[in-house]
């Protein structure tokens, strides 16, 4: 059974920067999508960014300031946000998609401060 398991939420004021980890452990199917979605309080989850074995993914809101990448080797994805922004305040959750469902992490909060 595959697990994603997410780190590096926290608070941080305007402007600053944080990074996100997902660690995918169980049997993977390599050509998999793998991405990070969020969701804020009253709205719906949406995505943040995603990567492939294509290329990558990115909301309009987040273009130039977040940078979604890969180890296939560890079967970890990162998502490196900088100038963040108060409403990038969000449960951030990883997700996973091969030949299955669309699995997802636990979810990890991230504040942004102004």
């Amino acid at each position: 059974q595959v697990q994603l398991v997410e780190s590096g939420g926290g608070l941080v004021q305007a402007g600053g920067s944080l990074r996100l980890s997902c660690a995918a452990s169980g049997s993977i199917f390599r050509f998999n999508t793998m991405g990070w979605y969020r969701q804020a309080p009253g709205k719906e989850r949406e995505l943040v960014a995603v990567i492939t074995i294509g290329g990558t993914n990115y909301a309009d809101s987040v273009k130039g300031r977040f940078t979604i990448s890969r180890d296939n080797a560890k079967n970890t994805v990162y998502l490196q946000m900088n100038s963040l922004k108060p409403e990038d305040t969000a449960v951030y959750y990883c997700s996973l998609k091969a030949l299955g469902p669309q699995l997802w992490g636990q979810g990890t909060q991230v504040t942004v401060s102004s």
